[in-house]
């Protein structure tokens, strides 16, 4: 299923605002040099009252644990951080990671899985699957994994490994929520052109070089790198949010349109004029809370069966 949502007449003034603050650094190329201002820019999402935010391990990979007050027995998120495979960390999502794990109501790991170019691929998912089987070794038994950006790519390859593994007796997630997922580190989606003056931060360039540093001369197109190429049979349900206004539009088309050819349960909502991980901006963006509010719902869905009663998500 996709849903189109148009965009609000509401969001039109601050995206407008956003667009001309970000356009004076598009194309800008970015490196390891630029990780404080990235984290700057994350942390930046208010974050939520009822949160306790703890460093800890699992499986032997640092990162948070973000415990709302409300939580509910059982339920668990691994939440995988975007930036490219070269940006971000676990400390500056805790707050955007954290608006998810209070409204969904369920312990949240945010694992600092390493990044290039000082570990190049496949580092962040092997740190990926460990973190997922340090969960599971603690117990955790109905677990969503949640990712936005490269992120969200690392994702949809956490899911395809553990699906390959079900003969171990792998516990597998019950679901997974991608926001603007990277799929294609080879980046052959025709979204690179046709989005190439809509997309207010991105360039095809950017998206190269975060790429180079990552695979550093390794196949593009190995799947454990760009799960488009993946085997998607067997994977549990996957919801996709993602702007019109993207490069990585056609990540996100190809991958559901693939997924649902292999017999998965998947949502895709393309929202009208939103840019890159637009949901990182609750507060400034409608879209953003209503993007938000709907991967709530399906993640609550996911892991007790319920939904909250003030949700708008049903209409996403």
């Amino acid at each position: 299923m996709m849903t189109i949502h148009p965009l609000s007449p509401d969001d039109a003034p601050a995206l407008a605002a956003m667009r001309q603050a970000a356009s004076a650094h598009k194309g800008e190329k970015l490196g390891p040099e630029a990780r404080p201002m990235f984290d700057a820019m994350f942390a930046a999402t208010p974050a939520a009252a009822d949160v306790q935010v703890e460093a800890a391990t699992a499986g032997g990979i640092a990162g948070f644990w973000l415990r709302p007050v409300s939580a509910r027995s059982g339920a668990h998120i691994l939440y995988l951080h975007g930036g490219g495979y070269v940006l971000g960390s676990a400390g500056a999502l805790t707050n955007f990671a954290g608006q998810i794990a209070s409204r969904v109501g369920a312990d949240t790991f945010v694992p600092d899985y390493r990044l290039a170019p000082e570990h190049p691929f496949p580092a962040a998912i092997d740190d990926a699957v460990a973190a997922y089987r340090g969960l599971v070794a603690d117990g955790a038994e109905r677990i969503v994994v949640v990712g936005d950006s490269a992120g969200g790519g690392l994702t949809l390859s956490l899911l395809s490994a553990l699906a390959a593994d079900k003969t171990n007796g792998t516990v597998q997630p019950v679901g997974a929520a991608v926001m603007s997922p990277w799929t294609d580190l080879a980046l052959t989606g025709d979204s690179l052109e046709t989005r190439a003056e809509a997309d207010p931060i991105f360039t095809g360039g950017v998206l190269q070089g975060f790429a180079d540093m990552y695979l550093q001369g390794q196949d593009a197109k190995n799947p454990k790198a760009s799960p488009l190429y993946a085997r998607l049979n067997g994977l549990p349900p996957i919801r996709i949010d993602v702007g019109d206004d993207e490069l990585l539009l056609a990540d996100s088309v190809r991958l559901a349109d693939r997924a649902r050819a292999a017999g998965v349960e998947v949502t895709l909502s393309v929202w009208q004029g939103m840019p890159h991980v637009f949901q990182s901006s609750l507060g400034h963006f409608l879209a953003a809370e209503r993007s938000v509010d709907a991967i709530v719902d399906f993640l609550r869905q996911r892991l007790v069966g319920t939904s909250p009663s003030n949700s708008t998500a049903s209409e996403a």
